[in-house]
């Protein structure tokens, strides 16, 4: 058999690992874009639930990786002897467990699929860099898109659910939904199915995506973050009577989170063009984000992030009425920041 190709799927593409590209062998998945390293992770997951229905998942951080530990997680249980384990925080790795993790990189165990999460940065990149020089890894890189990238991620969202999209229409939900990859890829997922069989255009995009009456799900989350309880509630409003699908509520929630954690945690004195690129916003978003953090204490916004996390959940399956979810995100988030 032909050794599997040692580069990862492109950003945006459906096309998920076979079981034989990831059993016996190790996935690295490096980069900061935490969505697109998440869809490797469940990638690599699905190749091993396919090939093994009963095959046992499992997971750590490598703060806890040892030899040992490494070595209970590999072998086979009473029910089945194919695993797939997964590290995460690849960079916290213990430098005492180095070595015992490139031995076993070196010769994996033929029904284990080992999965390294590296969270990007120069931290752990010396082990990073031994284990690229392995035939038995495979490197998936999850770096941030440029936006210029961006529509092209879009149109292979729509492309892997069976639909197409011309390039202005790609364009056109970049703008209107901004640039949180989680939240573009429930929108193209949501256009495609109600749109099923159909070319999406500008036109059909507009319908969910465009003007005042469709309430877009990042104006809920931009006025939440900002205090604005009022506005928040009826951009909420606004949005679900237009069919604004929950999940990318949550997403704009989370993505709003993710902005202020990443402006607050980023060096001071940084030009501004710098600064968005470390935040991962385009520039004219970063007066917003430099406007809602001064409200913001490092313990709420910790809160509000567990708030969303769990609101997310229950939006997908736990909760029997999404509006009541979001409209509790809503009061949480801005209680939190009037909290302080």
């Amino acid at each position: 058999m032909a050794a599997p190709s040692r580069s990862g799927p492109r950003p945006g593409s459906s096309s998920g690992p076979t079981a034989g590209q990831v059993l016996g062998r190790v996935t690295l998945v490096t980069g900061k874009e935490e969505y697109l390293g998440e869809r490797t992770v469940a990638a690599v997951r699905e190749a091993v639930r396919g090939h093994d229905p009963e095959a046992e998942l499992s997971e750590a951080s490598a703060s806890e990786v040892t030899l040992a530990t490494l070595g209970e997680m590999s072998a086979p249980s009473l029910f089945s002897s194919t695993r797939c384990v997964v590290v995460r925080r690849l960079e916290d790795l213990p430098e005492e467990s180095v070595d015992g993790l490139l031995t076993y990189a070196s010769a994996p165990v033929e029904d284990v699929a080992l999965v390294l999460v590296h969270s990007g940065g120069q931290k752990g990149t010396g082990v990073l860099n031994k284990l690229r020089k392995l035939d038995t890894v495979t490197e998936s890189k999850s770096g941030e898109l440029k936006a210029s990238e961006v529509p092209g991620f879009v149109a292979a969202e729509v492309r892997g659910h069976g639909g197409s999209i011309d390039g202005e229409a790609a364009t056109f939900l970049v703008q209107a939904v901004g640039h949180d990859l989680r939240s573009l890829a429930a929108a193209a997922h949501q256009l495609t199915n109600d749109f099923f069989g159909q070319a999406l255009t500008v036109e059909k995009v507009k319908r969910y995506f465009g003007g005042r009456a469709e309430a877009k799900s990042f104006a809920v989350a931009d006025a939440a973050f900002s205090g604005r309880r009022e506005t928040a509630l009826e951009e909420l409003r606004w949005a679900l009577d237009a069919g604004t699908a929950p999940v990318l509520v949550t997403s704009a929630f989370a993505g709003g989170a993710r902005g202020l954690a990443r402006y607050k945690g980023a060096p001071r004195g940084m030009r501004e063009a710098d600064l968005a690129r470390e935040v991962g916003v385009p520039p004219w978003k970063l007066r917003t984000i430099r406007d809602q953090s001064r409200a913001w204490s490092e313990g709420g916004l910790g809160r509000a992030i567990r708030a969303v996390a769990q609101a997310d959940a229950d939006i997908k399956g736990a909760a029997s009425d999404p509006s009541y979810t979001l409209e509790r995100l809503v009061l949480t988030v801005t209680g939190l920041r009037e909290g302080r």
